[in-house]
Parts: C-alpha cells; sequence; structure tokens
C-alpha cells in the first residue's frame, strides 16, 4: 500500500490506539510495523486470529503480557560463554512467568470444545517452572542474592556479620572507655570500607592506628585503630570471598538459562505474537467490531459502518455497498455532509481489514480484496511548488493513474475542484469514464449537476447524497445510495434570512435544464422520505402485532398451565371422594350383615339405606363439579336403553343404565352396589353389556333378600388361616366379587414367611377372569396385600 492513503486516510492513527492495547514492547513493535496485506489466505488467517481471541476476551477477560521482553540479545551472549547478570536473569524469570500467566489463561474448563487458531500457539508455550523457581530462590531483587542461594554463600555471610561484630564490639569499648576524650564524636564510622573512629587532630599520638581520611577544616581524623586492623582486613578478604560466591551463583544460573535457550526464543516470539493478536482483540472490543468478509470479486457492502476515529456517541452508522450493480459510486450533497468521512470510511475500512484488523460495522460485512488503495481527498496546495488546489489535486492523480487496475480502489474528494465548473465538470466525467470502463472500483464526491446527469444515464455508475434536513439546516449524515443529492445552496440561504428577491433573481441565472433537474432531485427526495415514513410505520405496525401475538402466545401458556393445575386438582379430588364413598359403601355393607341375620331389623337397615343413598347423592353432586373429562362421543337420550353399559367419566366407573333420562338428560346409572343419578355428558356408551346388579327384593312375609352385589365386600382377610383354607375361601370370594361387578379387590395375606403371599400369587395367574395383580404400594399395606384387577 503507498504511503500517501495510509496517511490520508489516518491509518497511523488507528496504528496508534493499537499500540496502547499491547502490553509489551515487543508486543507494541508489531503493532507498529503492522501494514495491510495483499495475500487472501493471510488475511483470512489474521482475521481469525483476531475473532478467536476476542471471543476468549468476552469469555474468560482480557489477560496480561506485562513481563514480556525481548531478550534474544542476552541469549545470545549465552551462546558465546557469557555470564548474565541480576537484571538480565530477573527479566528471563518475569518472562518465564509472564509464560505461565498465559499458559493458564489459555486452559478451557470444556475440553470437549474444539481448537480454534490459538490453541496451537498455546500449546506450544513453555513456562519452564523449574528455571524461573530457582531464579526467584537465588535472587531477591536487582541489589540482593538469597543467602540460601549456596551453601557457601551462607556460610561466608554468617562469617561477615560475626566479624562485623567484633569489630563493633572492640570500637565500642573504646568509644565508651578511656578514649571517649580522644574523640570528636562517640561513633563509629567508615572510610573506604574500613571501620574508623573520628579522633581530633590534637591527640593523633594518643590513638595508634592508621588514617584513612581528614575531615576538610583538619581538624578531625578518622583513624582505623591498630586493635581493628585483623578483623577489618579479615572483613575485607570475607567481602571479596562473597562477590567471588555470588558470580559462581549467576553463572550457575546463566548454564540453566543457556540448556533452555531454543526454548526461551521460542516463548518470546510466541508471546510476543500472542500479544499482537489480543491487541487486535481488544482495539475490536473498544469500538464493537466484527469480523468482515473478504471476497476477490471486488464486492464491497459495509452494514451500519461507524468511522472508528469519530465519538461513537455522536457517529451516524452508514450502508454502502459497491462492486455488485455498479463499480463508480458518486456521492453529492451540502458541505458538510458527510460526504468525505463516508469516502473515508471505505478506504480505512479497507485497509484496517486488509491488516487483519476488525472493523466497527454489523456482523457479515464484506470487504474486497485490492492491492491498491489510492486516495485524492484534502487540499494540499503547496506555497514552495506553485501548486494551487486543483494543481495539486491533477499531482496526486496523474502519480496514481497508470497504476491504477481492477485490483485497486481509487478514491476521490470534490473531483474536479478548484478551477472553471464547466472544465471542471468535464474534466471528472472524463476521469471517471476511464476508470469505468477499466472496472476500478471507484468512489468519488462531487457538488457538480453534470457528474449526478452521468450518473444517471451511465449503466454501472450510481448516484449517492449524504442526507441534509433544510427545516434544522443541519446535516443528519446518513447516506443514501441511489438518490443524488442537492446542494440546498437556496433554502439554507432563505433560513440564514437572505432576502426572497435576490434568491428569486438567482434562480433566474440558473437554466431551465438545471433547475429543472433540481426540481426532480427536490421530487426524488420528498418520495423517499414518504416511502421511508411509510416504511417506518409498516414496521412500527409489524413490530405492534409480533409484540400482540407473543403476548397472546404467552397468555395461552399462562391458560393451558392453568388448565392443567386445575385438572389435575380435580382428578385428586375426584379420586379422594371415590375412595370416601367407597369406604363409606363398605362399612354401610358390613352393618347390612349385621343386621340381616335379624327380620326384625328391617326398619333399622331401612335406616341405613336411607343414609347410604343420602351420601352417595351427596358425593354425586361433588363428584359432578369434579368432572374433568369429556366423552369421545357424545352419548344422545334416544341412543340409551335400559341395561345399556356406560362409562361414568367422574367417577371413572363403569355401570348399567338403570332409567332412561329425563328433559334434562339426568338419569340413573347402577355401578356395582351404587346407584347414582348422572347427566348425559358425563357419560360415554360401552360396546359390552356390564351385569346388572340386582335390586333389594321385599318378600311377602316382609324379610329382605339381598342381592349378591350387596353382600361383597372390596377386601378378603386371610390371616392365620392355612393355605387349602385361604384358597377355598378366596375361590369363592373372587366369583361373587366377579358377579358383583367390582373393578378390582383386596387380599390380605400378611407377609410372615411368604407361603400364603406365594399362594395366592399361583392361584391368581390361573384365574382367567384376573386381568393382573400387584402387591400393595406404600398406604395400601405394602408386601402384606395383593390388588387383583378382574377383566372388564
Amino acid at each position: 500500500m503507498n504511503e500517501k492513503a495510509l496517511r490520508v486516510l489516518e491509518y497511523p492513527k488507528i496504528i496508534e490506539k493499537l499500540k496502547a492495547f499491547a502490553g509489551s514492547e515487543p508486543g507494541k513493535k508489531l503493532c507498529q510495523e503492522l501494514i495491510p496485506s495483499c495475500s487472501l489466505e493471510e488475511i483470512r488467517q489474521m482475521q481469525q486470529e483476531t475473532s478467536d481471541a476476542l471471543h476468549r476476551i468476552y469469555q474468560k477477560g482480557s489477560v496480561s503480557f506485562s513481563g514480556v521482553l525481548d531478550l534474544r540479545g542476552s541469549l545470545k551472549r549465552l551462546e558465546i560463554g557469557s555470564i548474565l547478570n541480576i537484571p538480565e536473569l530477573l527479566s528471563v524469570c518475569k518472562l518465564l512467568e509472564a509464560c505461565n500467566r498465559v499458559k493458564s489463561y489459555s486452559r478451557r474448563e470444556n475440553d470437549e470444545v474444539p481448537d480454534d487458531s490459538l490453541d496451537e500457539m498455546f500449546r506450544e508455550l513453555q513456562p519452564l517452572t523449574p528455571l524461573s523457581s530457582e531464579i526467584r530462590r537465588c535472587i531477591l531483587s536487582e541489589d540482593e542474592i538469597a543467602d540460601d542461594a549456596s551453601t557457601a554463600l551462607r556460610q561466608i555471610r554468617r562469617s561477615i556479620g560475626q566479624t562485623n561484630e567484633r569489630i563493633r564490639s572492640q570500637l565500642s569499648s573504646m568509644v565508651n572507655g578511656s578514649s571517649r576524650t580522644y574523640l570528636q564524636d562517640a561513633v563509629i564510622t567508615q572510610r573506604n570500607g574500613r571501620y574508623c573512629l573520628p579522633v581530633k587532630a590534637e591527640y593523633r599520638g594518643q590513638v595508634p592506628g592508621m588514617i584513612h581520611d581528614q575531615s576538610s577544616t583538619g581538624s578531625t581524623l578518622f583513624v582505623e585503630p591498630m586493635a581493628v586492623v585483623k578483623l577489618n582486613n579479615d572483613l575485607r578478604e570475607l567481602e571479596l570471598r562473597e562477590e567471588k560466591e555470588i558470580e559462581i551463583i549467576l553463572a550457575n544460573l546463566s548454564s540453566h538459562v543457556a540448556a533452555d535457550n531454543e526454548e526461551l526464543t521460542l516463548n518470546i516470539e510466541l508471546l510476543t505474537k500472542l500479544d499482537f493478536i489480543f491487541a487486535r482483540a481488544m482495539l475490536s472490543k473498544s469500538y464493537n467490531g466484527s469480523e468482515p468478509l473478504f471476497n476477490e470479486e471486488g464486492r464491497i457492502q459495509i452494514k451500519k459502518g461507524r468511522h472508528p476515529l469519530l465519538d461513537p456517541k455522536k457517529v451516524v452508522p452508514v450502508d454502502i455497498w459497491l462492486g455488485k450493480d455498479f463499480d463508480l459510486l458518486v456521492i453529492s450533497g451540502p458541505n458538510t455532509g458527510g460526504k468525505t468521512v463516508s469516502l473515508k470510511t471505505v478506504g480505512l475500512f479497507t485497509l484496517m481489514g486488509q491488516a487483519g484488523l476488525h472493523i466497527p460495522a454489523f456482523d457479515h460485512s464484506e470487504l474486497a480484496l485490492f492491492t491498491e488503495v489510492f486516495a485524492d481527498i484534502g487540499d494540499e496546495q503547496s506555497i514552495e511548488q506553485s501548486l494551487s488546489t486543483f494543481s495539486s489535486h491533477m499531482t496526486n492523480i496523474v502519480s496514481f493513474w497508470e497504476q491504477a487496475d481492477e485490483k485497486s480502489l481509487v478514491l476521490f474528494d470534490e473531483l474536479g475542484a478548484g478551477t472553471d465548473p464547466t472544465e471542471g465538470a468535464a474534466l471528472a466525467i472524463a476521469i471517471l469514464s476511464n476508470l469505468h470502463r477499466a472496472s476500478i472500483r471507484t468512489i468519488a464526491t462531487t457538488h457538480y449537476s453534470e457528474l449526478k446527469i452521468f450518473a444517471l444515464s451511465t449503466p454501472g455508475v450510481e448516484n449517492a447524497c449524504c442526507e441534509f434536513d433544510v427545516e434544522t439546516l443541519a446535516p443528519t449524515y446518513r447516506l443514501l445510495i441511489g438518490v443524488p443529492g442537492k446542494s440546498n445552496a437556496f433554502a439554507i440561504s432563505s433560513k440564514l434570512g437572505l432576502p426572497d428577491y435576490i434568491i428569486e433573481e438567482a434562480k433566474g441565472h440558473i437554466s431551465q435544464e438545471a433547475e429543472s433537474f433540481e426540481d426532480v432531485i427536490a421530487d426524488l427526495e420528498n418520495s423517499r422520505a414518504a416511502v421511508e415514513q411509510e416504511q417506518a410505520q409498516v414496521k412500527q405496525y409489524r413490530e405492534e402485532i409480533a409484540e400482540l401475538k407473543t403476548r397472546l402466545e404467552k397468555k395461552e401458556e399462562r391458560l393451558e398451565d392453568s388448565r392443567e393445575k386445575i385438572l389435575a386438582k380435580a382428578r385428586e379430588e375426584a379420586h379422594t371422594l371415590l375412595r370416601e364413598a367407597k369406604e363409606y359403601a363398605d362399612d354401610t355393607i358390613r352393618r347390612y350383615n349385621k343386621l340381616g341375620s335379624s327380620i326384625n331389623n328391617s326398619r333399622e337397615m331401612e335406616q341405613e339405606r336411607t343414609k347410604l343413598r343420602g351420601r352417595m347423592s351427596e358425593l354425586e353432586k361433588n363428584m359432578a363439579l369434579k368432572n374433568t373429562q369429556k366423552p369421545k362421543k357424545e352419548v344422545k337420550a334416544k341412543e340409551l336403553r335400559i341395561g345399556d353399559s356406560v362409562q361414568v367419566l367422574s367417577l371413572n366407573l363403569k355401570g348399567t343404565v338403570s332409567t332412561l333420562p329425563d328433559a334434562k338428560g339426568n338419569l340413573f346409572v347402577q355401578m356395582g352396589i351404587l346407584r347414582s343419578q348422572v347427566n348425559l355428558k358425563d357419560l360415554e356408551k360401552l360396546d359390552e353389556d356390564v351385569v346388572s346388579a340386582p335390586n333389594f327384593k321385599r318378600t311377602g312375609s316382609g324379610k329382605i333378600k339381598m342381592s349378591k352385589s350387596a353382600s361383597v365386600s372390596m377386601e378378603i382377610n386371610l390371616l392365620g388361616k392355612t393355605t387349602d383354607e385361604a384358597i377355598m375361601d378366596l375361590d369363592k370370594y373372587l366369583d361373587d366379587a366377579y358377579l358383583a361387578h367390582l373393578p378390582s379387590v383386596r387380599i390380605v395375606h400378611g407377609k410372615g414367611t411368604g407361603a400364603l403371599r406365594k399362594a395366592v400369587h399361583n392361584y391368581l395367574r390361573r384365574q382367567k377372569h384376573v386381568e393382573s395383580y400387584r402387591l400393595g404400594e406404600f398406604g395400601e399395606g405394602d408386601a402384606g396385600v395383593t390388588i387383583a384387577t378382574f377383566k372388564s
């Protein structure tokens, strides 16, 4: 890419923003050197890397690359046997710690997630934890080596401490003893690394020793007493031994680093590249960018693109497309309307995309691969070169005219301006025509009506304009492709207060053709505004309809949920009522059995029967309220005959019709020992006939003969009986229960050794009229009870 296009389109400013997101100096250097690529494979690879890094940032946050330094120079010195100093070794340690931090960041919680373009680089990182731990153990800071760096160093430093203590003790005894009067101050000081006492000059002979220094006035001599000369010599010797041991420690650490030279070099390269990639991702995140799709057909389609250098709160997104239906776009409109911004947006997006950077636009925006971008934007007139505005533009155009081809993108700002309008317009049309014939993708901004007409009359060329609100005298910055723009000079002047007669006179100087063309543009603009308003209303109506539909669906879901809850509750209550009815019926039957042995108890039996009917009527009313099922086929009154088999839905029981329906559809149905009044809506007709339960009959002597159904209980108790006795009783009981049309019975056999239960199950297995049997569940008697169900 030519340097002029990069500068004019403000690409260096994007690079400066990119550098700010890099965490290391090598990473910043890579950012600085980033230029657009012309290789489609390389571009797509870089775009994929940026997208993958951005995905990780959104998932796990950003990662710090601080501590990554370019140590390749230091590592090169190791190859020739040099020893690294303390700061260099600490830099190696920081590099490895950064490597470990980045490696930890790369680990995924879900191993099933497929690899992205960064995983291979993360895997190749080698934190070399033992090496970094060893350096940290030996080196505490740039000024201090740890005592535990080696055994010899620890012993030397212990000896230094002891020697220091002996020297101070000896000198302290002199300071606090008889020599105090000879001293200028009662302090112990050092000169040239040796301990001294400040002795008054007049008492020089009273304190034997070596003079190392004197004060500026000569009144104080710094004397090393003879008593500590040997100790000072020992101390100096220990310090030299300490320095030598430190050199040995640094040499050992350097040898460890040299052994991992290749791994360290690879770590530097990988971390620098990753820092560069994550800087691109952070830049994308800063302006909510997306990955553009690249093609080699010269097709551009930018969706809601925002110039990345403008205030994101104020910038107006633009939709721009080029290269599909037309390859030349002419943008017109008033000054400060956004024409140049739209022009720069296309050029800058192209440069950014080919540099592997995301663009601030909607997903699936498309960019074309260009080998060159040529931009003639701005006024670059030069007094020194005697170039006017027009001349500077022409010089720039001439410079790239021969280089531009079908793989180039050409951008013109105010093409043909700065000279006679007629000649400038003619020249602009000629330039654009040649570029159009060469199939070179071109965008140009203009004020010339001749260029608007050229765009209207030439195939493959399209007009566009930047919208302007005449009422507010302010541009909206919206780019409208397909509509030529108006300069709106007369409207703006009128709004600003220019007298109408001047404006009318000015209109008189415009040719009839030009005025008609401007009127056509104005009509088009009004029509477009009306269509847009109607489209906005349609969109609003659609949104309202969608919202109403959503609300209706939610309401239906709530109603369905409520209905299911009501049905479930009703079924539960119906089962409860049915269980109560069965229990009450069983209790009443037991009373009948007791009273049936005595003829004198007929009145009491009649009272019991009356109570039973009353209780059944009460339960019947409650059950009618709980009816939650609907018949598969509606039963009509004329279809029913006495004795027909029916299913009572609310009770979930089968029975026989005892009476024909009345005018309201009510009739009596006999269900075993129960005789209830039900409605036709609660019935479902069955194909098979149900054996009618005989009614109570009164004999001539006043005795009551009870039917079989009135004497059969829902349960038989076999506890305490032998197997043979139990099977005999069970055989008779099952026959009676089946004839009484009971749906199921409860057989109590107890748990015990299980012999009685086994005999009962073997017997039930052989009975053809028993459909199934099972052990009781919790609340029914568990394994001590068997529930047998008859065939219907």
